[in-house]
């Protein structure tokens, strides 16, 4: 019986696509696959204030249940209040993950005779709460709206609720949904609309709350989903609705329902972290500067500080990741079926504490591959 398994690892291996777990990036090697986009996770002085407090309050380690029988810690209403005051929305509700969060509130807000439609190159996870769903499920064009609208047009008026699903910016691609274009037909076609702004919270806006706060579209989002697990340097996730929308998911997220809460000095930490969000001003500044310049230094155009160079088959794109470590550059290959074949990548993560002269030797790795040209200059 376990042949198969051993054949279809053997096959994986093959065609360069077996997963292997790697120890965490050395400290002597530049981290460009972190999603530590503020580098909080290493900031000894934020470290430190946190720990002060920490040390008086005594923080507990572990919840030892879920939160509807007695993990519900004080520290929940304190970041749930906090998240929801920050935003100017009725509720906020905290999940374990962000995979936790799309799974959750995906399968509880989608019914049958509701229908999901969602950009094309949208996180596994929202994927997979839509086929947890009892939902009807289509995926339009990636930030083709034309193609959402005809959709729309064609669907709209068969199904109860209809939500319309798509990430701020995007994970793989570093590219930003056009959230105007998404609320004028959430509104022309009476739908909710789902935006997930995993790689834009601490990042994007005057205060760190994300391509929704940049922009202005708050109020006029349903359901924003967010996350404590990369730019803060945490763990967990929520998302940011009206009070119904939160009474409902208490009552039919399975991911809420059914799993240990957080640990209260978690959830500490993120009252922290996010308490201070607004004081990271100027890493967000940098970070968009160094994100321009690394972007022109390879020749490419990035809207954000994911920067993709595609390099095609999968073999190929984790011989040149390893030319990258050898170099002193941890940028991990991102390799179908992650993103569709014939695309995969290496997916350059900045953050705030890289230096574009430290970054230069990436240009030179890249030509030596065959990626890019050697004309390209800052």
């Amino acid at each position: 019986m376990i042949n198969r398994y051993e054949a279809e690892l053997k096959q994986l291996e093959d065609a360069g696509n077996l997963r292997k777990l790697r120890e965490s990036c050395p400290s002597d090697i530049i981290d460009m696959s972190s999603n530590d986009y503020l580098g909080l996770n290493k900031n000894r002085e934020i470290y430190e204030d946190f720990m002060e407090s920490f040390l008086n309050k005594k923080y507990r380690f572990g919840s030892t249940s879920s939160r509807l029988l007695s993990g519900n810690a004080a520290e929940y209403s304190e970041l749930e209040q906090l998240i929801g005051n920050c935003y100017g929305k009725e509720a906020s509700l905290v999940y374990n993950s962000g995979y936790h969060a799309n799974i959750g509130v995906i399968q509880a807000i989608a019914g049958k005779n509701d229908l999901i439609i969602a950009d094309k190159l949208v996180h596994a996870s929202i994927i997979d709460g839509a086929k947890l769903s009892k939902a009807d499920f289509i995926r339009f064009r990636h930030l083709d709206y034309k193609h959402l609208e005809i959709i729309l047009k064609r669907h709209r008026n068969n199904y109860r609720n209809v939500i319309i699903v798509s990430e701020s910016i995007f994970s793989m691609d570093g590219d930003i949904a056009d959230l105007g274009k998404l609320i004028d037909l959430k509104e022309r076609f009476d739908c909710l609309l789902y935006i997930d702004e995993a790689h834009a919270i601490g990042v994007r806006g005057r205060a760190g709350l994300g391509c929704s706060e940049e922009f202005n579209h708050i109020n006029s989002i349903d359901f924003i989903i967010g996350t404590f697990g990369k730019a803060l340097a945490s763990i967990g996730a929520f998302v940011v609705c009206n009070s119904v929308f939160r009474e409902f998911l208490i009552n039919h997220s399975r991911s809420f329902i059914y799993t240990t809460a957080l640990p209260p000095v978690n959830l500490a930490w993120n009252v922290y972290i996010f308490k201070r969000l607004p004081d990271f001003s100027k890493k967000r500044e940098t970070l968009i500067e160094l994100s321009v310049q690394f972007s022109r230094l390879l020749g490419l155009e990035s809207e954000s500080h994911i920067v993709p160079v595609v390099i095609g088959e999968n073999r190929k794109t984790t011989d040149v990741s390893e030319l990258m470590r050898l170099s002193g550059f941890n940028v991990m290959p991102i390799k179908h079926p992650t993103v569709a074949k014939g695309k995969a990548r290496l997916r350059f993560s900045l953050n705030a504490d890289h230096r574009i002269e430290e970054l230069l030797p990436v240009k030179q790795v890249l030509y030596e591959s065959g990626i890019i040209a050697a004309d390209q200059n800052i």
